[in-house]
């Protein structure tokens, strides 16, 4: 029996396509991340609460009092610059040095000179990547429409992002009455991702930067000393203590060859938060984060006990 040449070819067309079809689904499911499975009873961390989520699918990976609601000291700055960067404005127009309008900044050091110039580009880079607060009030207050809209348009931003527990009453994180939770923090972390330069500026280790009238020169280092570690690779990063909010610290950054967001918030101790990234890793790859130290756990014991006092839900 004869079979015509167009049904032969359609016959190899089809089965092409069946095999194009199993093809592409076995690439698709190669590529997917393997499935985590790791106890977070196994990860033992010194602060008060925390969040770890895979950038690619949206897992959280593990949680601690994620919606807690507290202070977030310095990490208000990764929103006054996001702020900033909407507003589309010159990044080499010079601003002036002024903090007329943050009563917080009353009586707080800096070696910046009050009046003295800055071009924004590093007026931004001197409050991600040092956490200047003479540098992230004065960026609030060359806004268009004055202090009092930049204010507003935090909070507006804020909102638009689904960070629901989150206020901002000032730009340097001085305040404690600037509070927001761990996941409201990874949803700020997420949206970063659509903003280069603060990824860039966020993580340059160290820059001098020049003022003028009057001249002066000053040497600026990140307060993250983990963008100076040959063996982690941040993509973005922010720093914050005060003593109402303890360390805290949010991370773009890899674990166990995953791409994801850290957010760490009331660590005690100088290095605790640093150390609470470090265990997250290692439990990541490993399944075992090691102890924490007992002072730590004791300082974290005790602000669970007065969260539980408010009626807050906390983990020990």
């Amino acid at each position: 029996m004869k079979i015509r040449p167009t049904v032969i070819g359609l016959l190899f067309a089809l089965t092409g396509c069946a095999l194009s079809t199993v093809a592409f689904s076995a690439t698709a499911l190669a590529n997917e991340p393997a499935a985590f499975k790791r106890d977070p009873a196994n990860l033992h961390l010194a602060s008060g609460s925390s969040m770890i989520t895979d950038l690619q699918t949206g897992q959280v990976l593990y949680a601690s009092n994620p919606d807690i609601v507290v202070p977030i000291a310095s990490v208000t700055k990764l929103m006054t610059a996001m702020v900033t960067l909407d507003a589309k404005l010159p990044m080499d127009e010079m601003i002036k040095v002024d903090i007329s309008q943050t009563p917080e900044m009353k009586g707080v050091f800096s070696r910046v000179k009050l009046g003295s110039e800055l071009n924004r580009h590093d007026m931004m880079l001197i409050t991600l990547m040092s956490s200047e607060n003479r540098a992230a009030a004065s960026l609030a207050h060359s806004y268009p429409g004055g202090y009092p809209a930049f204010i507003r348009a935090m909070n507006a931003k804020a909102k638009s992002l689904g960070m629901n527990h989150t206020v901002y009453m000032e730009p340097t994180g001085l305040s404690v009455y600037n509070v927001s939770t761990a996941r409201d923090l990874t949803k700020l972390a997420l949206a970063a991702r659509n903003y280069p330069m603060l990824r860039e500026l966020s993580t340059t280790p160290e820059k001098t930067v020049t003022f003028r009238k009057p001249n002066y020169i000053l040497g600026f280092s990140n307060t993250d000393h983990l963008v100076r570690k040959s063996n982690w690779d941040i993509k973005l990063t922010k720093t914050g203590f005060t003593n109402q909010a303890g360390h805290c610290l949010v991370l773009l950054t890899s674990m166990a060859n995953r791409p994801v967001s850290v957010v760490i918030l009331d660590a005690f101790g100088k290095y605790t938060h640093f150390a609470d990234a470090s265990r997250m890793r290692l439990w990541m790859e490993t399944g075992k984060s090691g102890p924490a130290p007992e002072v730590a756990l004791q300082y974290k014991k005790e602000k669970n006990q007065v969260m539980r006092q408010k009626g807050l839900q906390a983990s020990e």
